[in-house]
């Protein structure tokens, strides 16, 4: 999968860097089919210490994009918390695709059923 990570007003050192290459490893693990995701991390200056770092991912795959973003006082627990959500839409879609699969094998089971009878 392509990385493609932006920054504002944040300087981007190794260890934010792995941090995110590590999180986006973890997203990739569960879903296989993903293209590219893309970070931003940004830095606001004029909030006062509360939730003054946000991170936002968008993550291209087959179908519509998946988003999210998440603002924090730590750019670390905003990456987490991005990630996280990240992983729960990337969870809904497969659960709701083995749904729509299992609707159909029980059709056409069923008509099959009924077929034999």
């Amino acid at each position: 999968m392509k990385l493609i990570l932006s920054t504002h007003n944040v300087t981007l050192t190794q260890a934010i860097e792995d941090h995110v290459i590590g999180r986006i490893e973890k997203l990739e693990h569960f879903d296989k089919r993903a293209i590219d995701a893309r970070v931003t991390l940004e830095h606001d200056h004029t909030k006062v210490s509360t939730k003054q770092f946000s991170c936002s991912i968008r993550l291209s795959m087959r179908g519509p994009d998946l988003y999210a973003e998440d603002t924090e006082s730590d750019l670390y627990a905003a990456i987490d918390r991005v990630t996280k959500k990240i992983q729960t839409q990337i969870r809904t879609r497969h659960s709701k695709v083995k749904a729509d699969k299992h609707k159909v094998a029980a059709k056409l089971k069923k008509t099959k059923q009924e077929a034999e009878e």
